[in-house]
């Protein structure tokens, strides 16, 4: 909630007091239950049942809402009132922050008011790569981001292009190279408050050339995590939100936050309408490690918001999914440079991904031909084969702008969402009226992204942006 206020305070347009209109309508009105939403309220039903208060949001008349069924929480939509009229006092000071504590208490907690009110967000520089003659950008340590720049800088050891898109070397190389990256990113990154991060070595290219010198090219390596963190890799991630904008003066946004896994802790504090995320689950409680549990520290996670650019070309684009993030980032950029996908193929392409940090098992989607899939698996993967499409590949979304200034959008069929034109600005119309303000999207034909040309008459300073 703090960086959301940091955000609006540095590059908000648009009222304070009306961002929380829709929220405070869906949330008060209620909204359907899609069906990928439906599969993982479902999943999450033993957190829900922890708490009464739990059981009372999530699982209105005492069970779980069903696809299509339509879920109201006026419990958040009071919250969101609470945050329309304070700001981000209205979460970290008063009745929330209360309810958070006294939720904590009873459970044998040690959260305190002064935890919340003295919590401060951050402004970070990101940290980058070079990829083929592209940048890409990352959040730093203590995110994963740079797991999917040490990946780049081993990918672009080799000719990945000569070797055809999903080619079984191909693969090889990119399954070996996150299995390093990640192990290295296990090793040393945490808050770098705590712990010196060395980030310029981990993203130098001489120790991607070093690594790149340890992949086997006849068979998959099986063990590069250091023995006393295996643990700590097998933690799980997910439930995750992405979005990205650009707006009509070529700005453009990358945003994700998330409650790690599931709906998240399975606290739910009294009268409030959400659930408390998880994100601890990435400490350990083994001594002198960078994710060693201690007070007012961060851990290792997964968040990663991305960009990547080209002369006048940008590109913002992010993937959901735990560990799968920093893997997918690194397939989805090599799509776009080494194979000259557009965003909206490069997103949908088919992936791999390696939830684990030791071990060959691998995660390849049934859209990879079969003989490729055999050969990865007679050098040793332990290929676990996933349906089209599957969500265990993650979701992202994309938008791109070119030197000609038009905006693409791309939208992952791994899992919902499309891209949207500029709908209405705020206030202008009731909340039940959210029709386009403009033709602005020509339809799309599969592999292709969405062409966003803005057809709306020049608003307001006032009223425009994001």
């Amino acid at each position: 909630m703090a960086g959301w206020e940091a955000l609006h305070q540095k590059f908000g347009k648009i009222a304070w007091n009306q961002l929380f209109d829709p929220a405070i309508h869906y949330a008060e009105n209620g909204f359907p239950v899609t069906e990928i939403i439906g599969a993982g309220w479902k999943a999450s039903q033993k957190k829900f049942e922890m708490s009464e208060e739990g059981k009372s949001v999530y699982m209105p008349g005492g069970k779980i809402p069903q696809v299509g069924e339509v879920f109201k929480n006026p419990r958040l939509a009071k919250t969101f009132r609470q945050i329309k009229a304070e700001g981000r006092n209205g979460f970290y000071r008063g009745p929330v922050a209360e309810a958070i504590v006294a939720e904590s208490k009873r459970l044998g907690g040690t959260v305190t008011l002064a935890d919340l009110s003295e919590f401060q967000p951050e402004w970070v520089d990101p940290i980058s790569t070079t990829y083929r003659g592209w940048t890409v950008y990352e959040l730093p340590p203590n995110s994963a981001g740079i797991a999917a720049l040490s990946m780049l800088n081993i990918m672009g050891k080799f000719p990945l292009a000569d070797w055809g898109h999903n080619s079984t070397k191909a693969l090889h190389l990119m399954i070996e190279a996150k299995k390093l990256a990640y192990a290295d990113m296990l090793k040393y990154v945490g808050d770098p408050r705590f712990s010196k991060v060395p980030v310029a070595e981990m993203l130098s290219k001489d120790l991607a050339t070093k690594r790149a010198s340890e992949i086997d090219w006849t068979k998959a390596s099986c063990r590069v995590t250091p023995a006393n963190l295996i643990s700590m890799s097998r933690l799980p991630g997910a439930d995750t939100t992405y979005m990205t904008i650009t707006d009509a003066e070529g700005n453009m946004v990358s945003l994700i936050q998330s409650n790690f896994a599931g709906f998240g802790s399975g606290v739910v504090p009294q009268g409030v309408g959400f659930m408390m995320h998880n994100r601890g689950g990435l400490f350990t409680l083994e001594k002198n490690e960078p994710n060693t549990l201690a007070p007012r520290k961060r851990p290792l996670h997964t968040i990663i918001p991305a960009y990547m650019e080209k002369g006048d070309t940008r590109i913002a684009f992010g993937i959901m999914g735990g560990w799968n993030q920093s893997q997918a980032h690194a397939q989805f950029v090599s799509n776009v440079v080494d194979y000259g996908h557009n965003v909206q193929w490069a997103m949908e392409a088919p992936r791999f991904t390696k939830a684990s940090f030791d071990g060959c098992d691998v995660a390849i989607e049934s859209r990879v031909s079969e003989a490729t899939i055999g050969e990865l698996k007679r050098m040793g993967h332990e290929v676990r084969v996933l349906g089209p499409y599957s969500q265990a590949m993650g979701k992202g979304q994309a938008v791109m702008r070119n030197a000609e200034g038009v905006a693409f959008g791309a939208s992952d069929a791994h899992g919902v969402g499309q891209p949207c034109p500029r709908c209405r600005p705020f206030g202008r119309d009731s909340l039940a009226d959210h029709r386009m303000a403009g033709q602005c999207v020509e339809w799309r034909l599969p592999r292709q992204p969405w062409i966003i040309r803005d057809l709306h008459p020049p608003l307001e300073r006032s009223k425009a942006g994001l």
